[in-house]
């Protein structure tokens, strides 16, 4: 880039500088009913460089986890991970079946159309991390199904 072009760009307040940038589409939190104590929160996450997602925080619930669900031998079971793999150029779905992230004792209730601010911490393979804020929509609790993680084994 031309000096000047830099210069231009630096009095206009805009910065060039090349950093792993993560998109998250699609993002929403299934609504609850009073005294639910838990819900869940669903994403599509695309990185553009190898990374994963380490952790997510929302001041909704006092404990946030992402958590992986699985069959085996016709059998449901779910627990927490550590992380989940972001290959570069991949869309991971974070949904209710698969990869998920757990928003748990919650401080209220999550009503329809709610508003609810997630932040996802993510690492590239360099051990950078990058904080990204999202919003996430309350969708209706019957908007997709969602097993029932009070049954299931942990």
């Amino acid at each position: 880039m031309k000096p000047v072009n830099y210069l231009l760009l630096s009095l206009l307040g805009l910065s060039l500088h090349v950093s792993a940038q993560t998109v998250v589409d699609d993002a929403w939190v299934r609504a609850t009913v009073v005294g639910q104590p838990a819900s869940g929160a669903f994403m599509h996450i695309t990185a553009d460089r190898d990374s994963k997602l380490v952790e997510v925080k929302s001041p909704v619930a006092k404990t946030v986890q992402i958590h992986e669900s699985t069959m085996k031998n016709d059998v449901m079971s779910m627990k927490p991970v550590t992380s989940v793999a972001l290959p570069a150029g991949k869309t991971i779905a974070i949904e209710p079946e698969g990869y998920h992230v757990m928003l748990i004792d919650l401080v209220g209730q999550i009503k329809e159309g709610d508003d609810v601010p997630l932040t996802l911490i993510v690492e590239d393979a360099k051990g950078v991390k990058e904080s990204i804020d999202v919003t996430a929509k309350a969708r209706a609790l019957n908007s997709m199904p969602m097993h029932d993680h009070g049954a299931m084994k942990h």
